[in-house]
This record gives C-alpha cells, structure tokens and sequence, in this order.
C-alpha cells in the first residue's frame, strides 16, 4: 500500500519474503516479430496508445506534477507511445475500487497491484505474461529477488517498482511534550502502552497510539502486529487459519486494554488508510505501526512536519512484515501494448536518474530525498550502485529519521503477507480489530473463533 524499504537490508528481507508458489495462465499472446529491441529510451514501431494508473491525486501537487512531467517526457521520448489517460488514485490500492474495475474488466493498460494480488490474478489469467519482451528492459537483469513475487511456472507476470518492512513509527515533538525521550523509543509493547498513556494524559485530542479498523487496513495491520510476534495468518500449507492462538489473543488483548483501560486510543475509528495517516499528521498522535515511506506520506500527502516524525524498528519483533507493490499488464493488450507498458514502467520507476529515481529533480522540488527505499536491484549490480550513488549525493532528509529502522530490523527473519487470498482474509481480520476498539465487552475469543471458521471456510473455497 506504500513504498518503502531499504538498500541492504530490505534486498535481504525482500529476498526471503517473497518465495511465494502457485499454479498460473495469461495472455499467452507470443510478441510481434521485430528487428527493433525497444528500451527505455527511443521509439517502437508503428503507433500504439495504452492507459495507466497511480497518478498521484492532486492534493500532492509536486509529485503529481513531476509525473504529469514524466508523461509528457515519455511521449516526446516516444512519439509513437499515446497514453490516452492517467488514472490518479489516492492510494493506489483501493479494495472496492480495484475489485469493481477487475470485475468490469475496466482495468488500465499498466495498472498498480499490491503483493498479495499478485498471485491470485497470475492463476486467474488476470494480467499478461510478459516473459517474451522482459529482456527488452535494460534494467530487468538488476532485479534483486523481489521480482520473484511476479514469477509463475517460469513466466513473469510483472515488475515491483517498490517494497517495504514494518516498523513503528512516532512523533518526536509529541514525546518530547509527553516527557519521552525521542531518541529512545519503545521497545517493547508494555514501553508502547505505557508512553501511549503519557501522550493522551497531555488533554484533549491527544492520542497515544492509533491503530485501524476496518476496509482490509484493520486485518493488514493485525497481521504486521501478529507476525511481530511469532504468529501466523495461516498454515505453511495455506490450507487453514492460524491465528487463533495465544500471539493472535495478545494482539488483541494490547489494543483493547490500550483503548478502554488506558484510554490512550481516543474513540475514532480509523477505518481507512488515509484516516490515520490524516490524524498522525495532525500533531496531536504519538505513535502508529507503519513502514519508512509512512513518514514522506506524511509529508507530500498530509502536509505533516516531516522533522516531527521518526520511524524505529517494530517492537519485540520475532518476524518482519514485508510487503510491496508493481504493475502489471492487463491482459487484453496487445504485443504492441504491453511492450509500450513495459517502457512506462521502466521510464518512470526503474531507470536511475528518471521517474521516481530522479533524485536530482526530487531534490530541486523540495521533495524528500535519501531515504533508503525503494530497494529494487542487487547491490553490486550497475542499476543499484548508481541509484544509491544519486540518492546520496542529493540526500536532503536526515538519516537518523530511518537509522533506527534500519538498525532494529537487522537480522529480522522477513514474513511475506498471507498467499494470494490476503485481502480477502484482511477483510475478515477487520471484524476483530473494530470490535476490541468499538465494545468494551468484545469476546476475545469468540471474535478469533468466528474469523477462523470464515478464513477456513475461504481457503476451501478457493481450494
């Protein structure tokens, strides 16, 4: 849902996350014949227009016009490349909206995808084989082992363009009024619950810690909380539900002792991603679970002092949330439009020095610069040596905002999210967060029991 991750670290994560396997169809569709090999640079043959998505929404004025620049920069680039129209979205993965459009079969040429849609629209033939024209890609060998998300049957069914590791991020100058030390955060969930308490003791509209409940968001974070410590979502096998144990219980336990004993959790529900992004940014909420990229969200998206904010490594990890997102090509489009798709993609978010990789420009824009993500390409590979090259020398965000991050999550074992079915059982995982922050009498156990038997109904359903 966001982008994130880090140079060394998260390659490492990402690397041990994302070993994901299931069966797969797509196009199918076999490449025109062409002497020409289309790269990042120079035009195809022969005219051919495409549709895109994840512009940035107008709300986030110099991002979105960095990528109307980009757009425009592309097409001269190549001339015979149209991208009719740019779909903005905000964020980029809406459930209703994307499930509507994947029904409708109203899906963008090159549309944005989450990890855990990949694997479900690889089996279901809902986005293109692009194995024949990956090789047309400078960048495509780079790739560190998160491109292994897209791979079905030895075929590739898209690109990441980013990843991410969670972590807890807070607010600096809301602990320093709280009397906590900024520069030693919790690190533990009782040092989580007992700041939280002195952040909402300061009055009125101050919240120790905030925390979703609803539109997938809830159970996406539920799960980041019950990795953390040592649990599971489901089984090895992917066949049942297994997070009605003691690690799933103490989740839940946290959250509603936080909001009904402590009253550190305020009473609004934060039903969707940008509800607590809203509220963080506001000055008055100490701390919430969230990636790295939270904080530039923070800054381009919600106008939030970006220095306020800092983000360490999530507490008493036993295991790292890892997750991502790419593109992918739908499968209606033709050699000809996945080629132009793939062009896209790489101009705008895998070519050093342009797109989202522009950090020259990023700079010039007041946009944040040198925090360690997006992680894409191996280290010692050209592409990786000379982003980390640019990101460096235009570095205007301080390093200490992410090193504790950086620092905590080494040696995390990483977790990636739960089989291609995640949403679905986000969805699920919603009822039991919103319940322990709406009734004070909520059944722990009961609230557990019910979504197993949901989750296990799902996974035998979807076989």
């Amino acid at each position: 849902m966001t982008r994130s991750g880090y140079r060394r670290t998260a390659g490492l994560l990402l690397a041990t996350a994302l070993g994901l396997t299931a069966s797969a169809c797509g196009s199918g569709e076999k490449p025109a014949q062409d002497n020409a090999r289309p790269t990042a640079e120079g035009s195809a043959a022969g005219p051919v227009s495409i549709t895109v998505n994840c512009m940035p929404p107008k709300t986030n004025k110099a991002q979105r016009a960095t990528f109307q620049e980009d757009l425009d920069a592309f097409q001269k680039l190549n001339p015979n490349i149209k991208v009719e129209k740019a779909t903005d979205a905000f964020p980029c993965y809406e459930p209703r909206t994307f499930e509507a459009k994947l029904a409708g079969g109203q899906l963008e040429t090159v549309f944005y995808v989450n990890f855990p849609n990949v694997g479900r629209l690889m089996e279901s033939g809902q986005a293109a084989d692009i194995t024949p024209y990956v090789g047309e890609l400078k960048t495509f060998k780079d790739y560190n082992a998160s491109i292994e998300i897209f791979k079905k049957d030895g075929k590739i069914y898209g690109l990441p363009t980013d990843g991410y590791g969670m972590g807890l991020v807070y607010n600096r100058e809301v602990f320093t009024k709280a009397g906590l030390d900024p520069n030693n955060p919790p690190r533990t969930w009782a040092d989580v619950q007992a700041a939280a308490k002195k952040i909402a003791a300061l009055g009125p509209g101050y919240v120790g810690f905030g925390e979703y409940s609803g539109n997938n968001v809830g159970g996406w974070h539920f799960t980041a909380s019950l990795y953390g410590r040592g649990g599971d979502v489901i089984s090895p096998d992917g066949e049942k539900a297994a997070f009605n144990t003691p690690e799933g219980k103490a989740v839940l336990e946290n959250l509603k002792q936080m909001r009904w004993t402590d009253n550190s959790m305020g009473s609004k529900l934060y039903i969707d991603w940008p509800a607590l992004m809203k509220a963080m940014a506001g000055g008055k909420m100490g701390m919430m679970i969230g990636a790295p990229d939270v904080l530039i969200g923070l800054r381009n998206d919600f106008q939030a002092k970006f220095e306020n904010y800092t983000v360490t490594s999530l507490p008493e990890a036993k295991a790292l949330f890892n997750g991502g997102a790419g593109y992918m090509i739908n499968p209606k489009a033709t050699p000809e439009q996945i080629r132009a798709g793939l062009k896209w993609i790489e101009y705008e978010f895998l070519t050093p020095g342009k797109g989202q990789l522009d950090y020259v420009r990023a700079k010039g824009a007041n946009l944040t610069v040198g925090q360690p993500y997006p992680d894409l390409y191996g280290a010692d590979t050209p592409s990786g040596q000379e982003v980390l090259k640019l990101r460096t020398e235009n570095a205007n965000v301080d390093p200490g905002q992410f090193a504790l991050w950086v620092e905590g999550s080494k040696g995390i074992p990483a977790k990636a999210e739960p089989g291609p079915y995640a949403q679905e059982i986000y969805a699920i995982l919603d009822t039991p967060m919103s319940a322990v922050l709406t009734r004070q009498d909520a059944d722990i156990d009961k609230l557990l029991a019910d979504a197993e038997a949901k989750v296990n109904t799902l996974l035998e359903q979807k076989g």
